[in-house]
């Protein structure tokens, strides 16, 4: 393989003859951003006890996370062309590493807003740069990593899913644990980023021109609709899982935050396995199949109401979510008509990461009209739909892998 342009901690151009340590370094920045949002989600609770919120203020309050994201989206395809994902990446992790800090500290709705809305602010500018990144790496490897490195997001999803839980068993407070987790994800992250690749030219042009460019086909708006309904339910079951389990079934607090780290490894079981199963099923059968596992097994949670049934209900949201995402961005790729698949791929990530961070306080205000056991019904219905579209849709129509 040719040597690959990378920068070093001094700023000058050395040549890697190994873009697999790239690979390592953008995987520790998904597994480190995963982390440290995750570990926040057992936390929610008594965030909402202790500044008295209900429900529905609770909701209003998270949408400074997606209000964050969406300016960082703009700022970013205005940012990547000058300072490139390698230097954005460094810069990004450690706003997010200090913006969660303020979140522990908030200590009103008005001030939990403002401190979510920064730290979606530096989410979305570390979610773009990583995955931009991920692009670069791609080519040198010529050969995908994205579902890999999507996996590494969901093993930091669950790892900080437990370190969340424990902390709230311990009694150590958010923002202990976000400062203590915020250096060591920084460290980590500083340190292998002298791997990192330069964007080459044609990544950062369209890093710069995606938001003229972009081709929103029917298919491409479909695509980006699954991915929306999908990461939409997994937003829910990160802001959701904890408060369900707590609020509503009586679960202790330890077991609470279980709710999200049993999706994670669920999640992270189906995509370390997907590929197996995408070679012997076409998407049109596997998909809706483990859509359904994720309805039936949700549905009979909510139905019980016991705790440890809930847990396996949201391991089968996990299965049943798993594969959603990176078939879509697959799906895109094969669909882009120019010869960079950016722009259709970059759709519809925007659109399911706008279902990411806009289903917690979605879930949060009809929580608040009909109660949050009802408002969860949601998820499972959402998972129908999703079966539906993909088995009768012409969005995932192409044969099993070879």
């Amino acid at each position: 393989m040719s040597e690959v342009p990378c920068r070093t901690t001094q700023g000058r151009s050395v040549a890697s003859k190994r873009p697999g340590l790239a690979t390592i370094s953008v995987g520790t920045t998904f597994f480190a951003q995963a982390v440290l949002f995750a570990s926040w989600t057992a936390h929610i609770p008594g965030v909402e006890a202790a500044l008295g919120l209900s429900d529905g203020t609770l909701g209003t309050a998270l949408l400074g996370l997606p209000i964050g994201s969406v300016t960082a989206m703009a700022l970013c395809g205005w940012l990547l062309p000058r300072l490139g994902s390698p230097r954005l990446i460094r810069i990004s992790i450690a706003g997010y590493a200090i913006a969660g800090i303020g979140v522990g500290l908030a200590d009103s709705p008005v001030l939990l807003f403002v401190a979510l809305f920064f730290w979606g602010l530096m989410q979305g500018m570390v979610d773009v740069a990583m995955n931009t990144q991920a692009v670069t790496v791609e080519k040198a490897l010529a050969r995908p990593i994205m579902s890999r490195l999507h996996g590494m997001w969901s093993v930091g999803g669950f790892a900080g899913g437990l370190i969340g839980s424990g902390a709230v068993g311990l009694g150590i407070g958010l923002t202990a644990q976000l400062a203590v987790l915020g250096v060591l994800a920084v460290v980590a992250v500083e340190v292998l980023s002298r791997y990192l690749i330069r964007d080459t030219a044609d990544a950062r042009a369209w890093s710069d021109a995606a938001p003229r460019r972009r081709r929103w086909s029917a298919l491409i708006v479909l695509l980006g609709a699954v991915a929306f309904a999908s990461m939409l339910c997994e937003g829910a079951a990160a802001d959701w899982s904890a408060a369900y389990l707590r609020n509503e079934l009586g679960a202790g607090a330890a077991t609470a935050g279980l709710g999200y780290a049993s999706f994670a490894l669920a999640m992270v079981a189906m995509r370390l396995s997907g590929t197996g199963l995408q070679r012997r099923f076409r998407p049109t059968a596997l998909l809706p199949a483990l859509a359904m596992v994720f309805a039936c097994g949700m549905g009979v949670a909510l139905i019980l109401r016991q705790p440890a049934v809930a847990l396996l209900g949201f391991a089968c949201m996990g299965i049943g979510l798993g594969l959603v995402v990176p078939s879509a961005f697959s799906a895109a790729g094969r669909a882009a008509a120019d010869a960079n698949p950016g722009p259709s791929i970059a759709a519809v990530a925007a659109l399911g990461w706008c279902g990411f961070v806009s289903g917690p306080p979605l879930i949060g205000h009809l929580a608040d009209l009909v109660g949050l056991d009802t408002a969860l019904w949601v998820l499972p219905s959402l998972a129908v739909v999703l079966a539906l579209v993909v088995r009768f849709g012409r969005a995932f129509t192409e044969p099993a892998l070879p």
